[in-house]
């Protein structure tokens, strides 16, 4: 085999293939080819020169055989502390203790919380089918001037999730008992004069990944599928404090990503041989469909914006640290943010009034007030758009017409709009702290070897990912946080030049501003010629919800897309 260079000389890129015919030559088998590093630590074999040298292509490092030899000595401390790790039960639900705030250094926080809503039309209760589509703006009106119990809203919802849940897979548990006894007294209280505010007495359905006591809380995933957890989520019990009803729990991709679960697919009620997207994939399936009044789901990387895409409804994705994650499953510990999925931003707008704010469990939640006034002009408001982004060719933007008739209609509302340039920086390579960050809440999955239970095994599947995790450096894990704080001050320049910012509902933006943590409306604007929804996205600035909702709510009140129905699905 032939030694490396000695000690000083310069290093230069290791040949591939070349270094594993050397490691073959030289007695060393496959089993000792890229990873074996991590898997000798984990099963306390014999760590060799021959180990590292194998270890060192997935590291992207190059050491000599002294360099070797004193890396072995050390590893073998390494691996008596990290059996010492293994030896502590770790809950899914306990956090690192490093906490991650989106916010630039020096940052200010506001003052103040109101909420101004929009005049809901004083009108007699519709007939089911028509009730069950109204926004929350209109059903809580009905409810509190009482053309509406919540009894009746309750039995509504329920048989219509016992109705279509064959076809969309979109519910894991109904939740009826506590649905009627929280219905029940709903109207109780309304009929003594207590009226709680806008959520009183309306049905929601929770995403599974947050812990409902007394049900099983599954994570979409066969591991998990007879959990239980003895405690309520912060957001139910929010929720509950505000009256609205739980009527069931929603399907997420297993373990948050995609559509797919333990029990099939989550299937888009506009086209129901395609699945609804995720992770939030009930939540945004089961709110188009009419099965609930709201829904609220979780976005790590995509999981509000696209569900809330593929099935037509308006989702909000908040500031990371807005809304407490307690009692919700941990993927990403510093990308992790719930929010609500409704039939209008208004709506979303009334949820996130009522589930934000600090927990005092959730270590990441900033007291930062939500200011939400329904009649701010967004001729006020200092509105940009991605120019670059809208300019691509329409070949490799099939949404370019949509996209552009929405901009149209936004410089109707607000007169001129700034173009601006998102900052650049390597956003893709910034995932790895997603990977990694994941790999460590299921890493017990992982090295149990449960992981094989779970539903999808391919490439890019959670077993695979979560493998392939072991083998991020701790040092580029950190320097990609360190590359993600030049992200965030980067990002905060470029909103203060712009209060809200347009943009295509794509790849770009969203993996960036899901790594800054800045808070994005997703509408409906068009449908395709198939019959499938299309969207656009408003982002506004950190703990600024209120002006993209504001932007998002004047182009809703402009339009007619978020109205529409899948009705020649559901009928």
């Amino acid at each position: 085999m032939t030694l490396p260079p000695a000690p000083g000389t310069p290093r230069t890129p290791l040949d591939r293939r070349a270094f594993v015919e050397q490691l073959s030559r030289a007695g060393v088998g496959s089993a000792l080819l890229p990873g074996v590093l991590w898997a000798k630590l984990q099963a306390g074999a014999e760590i060799t020169p021959a180990t590292v040298a194998a270890a060192e292509e997935v590291a992207g490092v190059r050491f000599d055989d002294a360099e070797r030899a004193m890396i072995v000595e050390r590893l073998k401390g390494q691996a008596e502390q990290i059996a010492a790790l293994h030896a502590v039960p770790l809950d899914n639900a306990v956090p690192p203790a490093i906490v991650f705030d989106p916010r630039p250094v020096g940052a200010a926080r506001g003052k103040g919380e109101r909420m101004a809503r929009s005049r809901a039309p004083l009108r007699e209760a519709p007939g089911d089918d028509d009730l069950a589509f109204l926004p929350v703006t209109e059903l809580s009106e009905l409810v509190r001037r009482r053309k509406v119990t919540s009894a009746r809203l309750t039995a509504l919802y329920v048989a219509r999730l016992e109705r279509f849940d064959p076809t969309l897979r979109c519910v894991v548990t109904l939740t009826r008992e506590r649905a009627r006894r929280q219905a029940k007294a709903a109207d109780e209280e309304i009929a003594r004069g207590r009226y709680r505010g806008p959520l009183h007495g309306i049905p929601w359905g929770a995403k599974d990944l947050l812990a409902v006591r007394g049900y099983p809380t599954t994570w979409g995933a066969a591991p998990y599928k007879t959990q239980t957890i003895d405690d309520d989520a912060t957001v139910v019990q929010r929720l509950d404090a505000a009256g609205a009803v739980l009527v069931a729990k929603l399907t997420l991709g297993e373990l948050a990503m995609g559509d797919v679960w333990f029990g099939g697919t989550t299937k888009n009620p506009w086209k129901t041989d395609q699945g609804s997207s995720g992770s939030s994939a009930g939540p945004a399936s089961a709110t188009a469909a009419g099965l609930v009044g709201f829904s609220v789901g979780s976005e790590t990387l995509g999981s509000i914006s696209s569900p809330s895409t593929r099935c037509g409804v308006t989702g909000l994705r908040p500031t990371f640290g807005r809304v407490p994650r307690t009692g919700a499953m941990a993927l990403s510990w510093t990308m992790d943010k719930l929010g609500p999925i409704c039939r209008s931003a208004e709506d979303c707008a009334l949820v996130l009034a009522a589930i934000h704010g600090p927990d005092a469990r959730d270590p990441s939640v900033r007291a930062a007030p939500f200011r939400w006034n329904a009649a701010v002009s967004p001729r006020a408001l200092r509105v940009g758009y991605v120019k670059s982004a809208f300019e691509r060719d329409e070949k490799d933007y099939p949404n370019k017409p949509f996209d552009l008739a929405a901009l149209d209609v936004v410089r109707g509302l607000v007169g001129d709009l700034t173009p601006v340039d998102l900052p650049d920086l390597p956003y893709g390579a910034m995932r790895l702290i997603l990977t990694a960050e994941a790999a460590a809440a299921f890493d017990d999955l992982t090295r149990s070897g449960r992981d094989a239970e779970l539903t999808r095994q391919d490439v890019d599947a959670w077993p695979n990912t979560f493998r392939v995790a072991r083998f991020i450096p701790a040092v580029d894990y950190i320097n990609a946080n360190r590359v993600r704080s030049l992200a965030i001050a980067r990002w905060a320049e470029l909103m203060k030049t712009v209060d809200v910012i347009v943009a295509p509902t794509g790849p770009v933006q969203l993996l960036a501003t899901n790594l800054t943590g800045h808070p994005a409306v997703i509408v409906p604007n068009g449908f395709r010629e198939d019959g499938t929804p299309v969207s656009i996205t408003f982002l506004g600035g950190l703990f600024e919800e209120a002006t993209a909702l504001a932007v998002a709510n004047a182009y809703q009140r402009a339009t007619a897309w978020h109205t529409r129905r899948p009705a020649s699905v559901l009928e």
